[in-house]
């Protein structure tokens, strides 16, 4: 029976290949992520902005935070 050995040169190949597919799986991931967090954050703001309307611009960013 032939023992196949692992060498180096197929460990790297094998990580070059495992980050080439985390690169392409993992963008849309983080962009689809990131996204939906800013649209979150961006709709909580909006509501807190609309609860404290009637305060000064000074008083709603320091309860609200900034827009952006």
């Amino acid at each position: 029976m032939k023992e196949n050995s692992i060498t180096r040169k197929h460990l790297v190949y094998s990580l070059l290949t495992g980050l080439l597919i985390g690169a392409i799986a993992g963008t849309p991931i983080g962009w689809f992520t990131h996204r939906a967090y800013a649209e979150q954050r961006l709709a909580k703001n909006l509501i807190c902005r609309e609860q404290h309307r009637n305060q000064p611009e000074a008083a709603v960013q320091s309860i609200c935070g900034s827009r952006f």
